[in-house]
């Protein structure tokens, strides 16, 4: 695995004909609406919540459809309705972007790359919270779960995602996240995967195995970026 302050190594990459990414902890801080969400649903259907935001980050990864039929059974779909619920009372409210990433954004498109994301947050939930950020005509695309035939680690999101800016998926086509799922899609699509680490405390061994580089948030990523394609 390279270190995450290896510019050299960056530099090395092949220079992204797309870039996607990842939405929460990636571009956003919705982990205060998920949380409550979350347990809220777990609670109300006799499951033990979530005691902390490191937990719950490893924990919600996969899309619902992924996931809630094991966590509910027959019930899920209920469950799933439940949590759309709770999530839509708050999540607006809650949303932050993560520090840097209006400037990587910006960045991008200066040097006209098309960007586009490729989340498990249900498609309806990430185009509101993009909008409601004023940023939806910053993406070609913006898939969320639900809009493809199957949801991240599968390849299908990234190639709906791409579609519409005319690319193939391959290693020119960086994927952007901070988790093993987000690996684990980058690794299915050719991508080349690219993973923010943050402070750490949420990763595993297998989402630092998988990445082709690791970086520190989306500043570190806006500067590397910047030195590697002579942007100012």
């Amino acid at each position: 695995m390279t270190a995450i302050d290896d510019a050299t190594a960056f530099a090395r990459l092949p220079l992204p004909a797309a870039v996607l990414f990842d939405w929460d902890h990636t571009l956003v801080d919705a982990w205060g609406a998920i949380l409550a969400a979350y347990n809220d649903v777990m609670i109300a259907f006799g499951q033990p919540p979530v005691l902390t935001p490191e937990e719950g980050r490893l924990r919600i990864r996969r899309s619902m459809r992924d996931t809630f039929p094991d966590l509910f059974g027959d019930r899920w779909q209920e469950a799933a309705l439940y949590f759309k619920s709770a999530y839509a009372a708050r999540h607006l409210d809650l949303l932050t972007a993560m520090d840097g990433a209006a400037d990587l954004l910006d960045l991008l498109a200066r040097a006209g790359v098309p960007v586009g994301v490729v989340s498990n947050k249900q498609g309806p939930f990430l185009r509101a919270e993009a909008g409601h950020l004023g940023w939806t005509s910053r993406f070609t695309a913006l898939v969320g779960a639900g809009d493809a035939a199957r949801d991240k680690p599968d390849a299908a999101p990234v190639a709906m995602a791409l579609a519409p800016m005319a690319v193939a998926a391959g290693p020119d086509v960086w994927f952007v996240g901070d988790a093993l799922v987000d690996m684990d899609c980058a690794t299915a699509a050719g991508c080349t995967g690219i993973l923010l680490v943050h402070d750490g405390a949420s990763l595993d061994d297998g989402a630092l195995a998988r990445a082709s580089i690791r970086v520190v948030d989306c500043r570190h990523l806006h500067d590397l970026v910047t030195s590697a394609m002579g942007l100012t």
